[in-house]
């Protein structure tokens, strides 16, 4: 078993988990089984309570472990799913230590940083299951200064000595900053990180430079003798408008060749032929849609990553470059809505928690319904479209969900209840991938191409059984529902160009290379669509 170790220097968010994802596809196209881990030093156990806004988007694998966002690119450019395995937090580390204290495990001694915490994080690097083509890559987040980052250097310290030398390969990524008044590279910083590393008894193979301009020969030179690498072992990462190119972009500075070559590994040629097609897909698109995203985190863009990034695939896979804006969704009122949303040829409603935001969205929905507008509901989406047309289509104006009003007197939307039927209100939420059977002929049968399909949860609320014929009767369709026909999973409106609710997130399964069956339905129907015209009578 190969291991590689992806760091970060200088500052925070270089794009190190862009860099590992680049790697694993790289080594992948040669042919090797490759895992990627991610190591977040924060206290947290996990993200799954953390403001999206403050640490971006929770994304959840298959078996519905709450991950931080750089899992989502791993997914996306390994195309492979990932596990509860693949996310490990300090907080998880003591907490497995604390416990394992408690039973008496360690036989009363002193429990220390070294060895116990040290050996809790080295055992979750081992790979069992390894053979000779399997590689695994892992991220170490924040960087090599950090106090929190502290015991994982010193754990990859220890085993890289017991694993050997020639099976453990260490990456820097570091900023190599372009000063504009005096028109040059700085290497200072990078030197500087590596001599963090030194002190902790740690030296990189390999550093990749995040820099805004091209590498100069001189300043690769000067890298790799203050940093004592070789200096075809510092290569360059540049500023990409798309990130599915910096595979690309890692392969012609021959990333790969040096990784095997530092692994004793053999480097054939990568089959990238798909990867290369679909980027050039993205670089050169025949035309260009505008897309409204309606939400309650715009203040940070990575609150809705893989959202965006779901968004980005259905283009490709339609030709069509996405120009996405994102509405903060307490900004649209009965006086704003008109202005704000005009000129979009699609709206999307993301999933959330809580109520703010509420009165905006469902104004986005109604008017999408009206204008016949292209729009697709995700989780909370879903649960609004349904609020919304229980309102004003079907004459119940309180409607609502009991997760914004608990006395509403038509809970449109209500807690999960057991499988007995019982409304369990301290119910932790539905997490990964449930199965769904989609309603023949429906729309989304179609965009599926098959009756049977799985899909990842991330929610606590849904759909209320006691409103099915209520709705149903006044149009709208539930064209996909749980094998034992009690979730209602997948709404849609007939007779509209795209009118689709999901209570899943489909946007964890979508790939750049092979884009969700509903991401792509939608910007297909965004790119039939006229811009919004005149307001559709009769339908509130």
């Amino acid at each position: 078993m190969k291991y590689i170790f992806v760091m970060g220097g200088v500052v925070s968010g270089l794009g190190k988990g862009i860099t590992a994802a680049s790697l694993g596809r790289l080594l992948k196209a040669r042919g090797y089984q490759v895992t990627l881990q991610k190591l977040d030093p924060y206290l947290n156990v996990d993200p799954g309570t953390m403001n999206p806004v403050q640490h971006g988007e929770v994304f959840v694998t298959e078996d519905g472990t709450e991950t931080d966002l750089d899992l989502g690119h791993y997914e996306r450019f390994l195309d492979e799913n990932l596990n509860r395995n693949s996310n490990v937090t300090t907080g998880k580390i003591y907490s497995r230590v604390l416990r394992k204290e408690r039973e008496g495990l360690y036989g009363g001694g002193t429990v220390q940083v070294i060895p116990h915490i040290t050996n809790e994080i080295k055992e979750v690097f081992v790979r069992k299951e390894g053979t000779e083509k399997s590689v695994a890559i892992i991220e170490v987040g924040g960087t090599v200064g950090d106090i929190e980052s502290q015991p994982y250097l010193e754990a990859i310290r220890q085993f890289r000595r017991s694993e050997g030398e020639e099976n453990v390969l260490l990456m820097l990524v570091s900023y190599v900053p372009y000063l504009r008044c005096s028109r040059e590279l700085k290497s200072k910083p990078t030197q500087a990180a590596v001599r963090t590393m030194q002190e902790m008894g740690l030296w990189p193979d390999i550093i990749i430079c995040r820099t805004e301009v091209p590498l100069t020969p001189e300043i690769r030179n000067k890298i790799a003798h203050f940093c004592n690498v070789k200096p075809d072992h510092v290569l360059e990462n540049r500023d990409l408008d798309c990130l599915y190119e910096v595979p690309l972009a890692l392969e012609e500075e021959h990333l790969a060749e040096v990784v095997c070559g530092n692994l004793k590994l053999p480097c054939p040629e990568p089959d990238l032929s798909e990867w290369r097609s679909m980027v050039n897909t993205f670089r050169h698109p025949a035309g260009e849609v505008r897309i409204a995203l309606v939400g309650k985190y715009t203040q940070l863009r990575d609150s809705y990553l893989s959202v965006t990034e779901a968004l980005i695939a259905g283009g490709i896979a339609s030709n069509v470059r996405i120009s996405l804006q994102m509405i903060e969704a307490e900004e649209i009122t009965e006086e704003t809505a008109e202005s704000l949303l005009q000129g979009y040829q699609g709206i999307l409603i993301p999933g959330g928690f809580g109520e703010r935001g509420i009165p905006g969205m469902l104004l986005a929905i109604r008017y999408a319904r009206e204008h016949l507008v292209p729009l697709l509901g995700l989780c909370l989406g879903m649960q609004l479209i349904c609020i919304e047309f229980a309102r004003n289509v079907c004459g119940l104006s309180l409607a609502d969900s009991l997760e914004f009003s608990p006395d509403t007197p038509d809970p449109v939307i209500h807690l999960m209840p057991d499988q007995e039927g019982v409304v369990n209100l301290g119910g932790t939420l539905r997490r990964g991938s449930y199965p769904c059977v989609l309603e023949e002929g429906s729309l989304i049968e179609s965009l599926y191409g098959t009756r049977t399909i799985e899909e990842r949860h991330r929610h606590r609320y849904e759909f209320n059984n006691s409103y099915r014929d209520v709705l149903c009767s006044h149009g709208l369709r539930l064209s996909g529902q749980s094998p034992d026909g009690r979730i209602v999973e997948m709404i849609e409106l007939p007779g509209h160009p795209f009118f689709v609710g999901t209570q899943s997130h489909p946007e964890f399964k979508s790939r750049p290379n092979r884009s969700h069956p509903l991401f792509r339905g939608f910007v297909k129907a965004v790119r039939e669509a006229s811009l919004p015209g005149e307001q559709v009578s009769g339908k509130s």
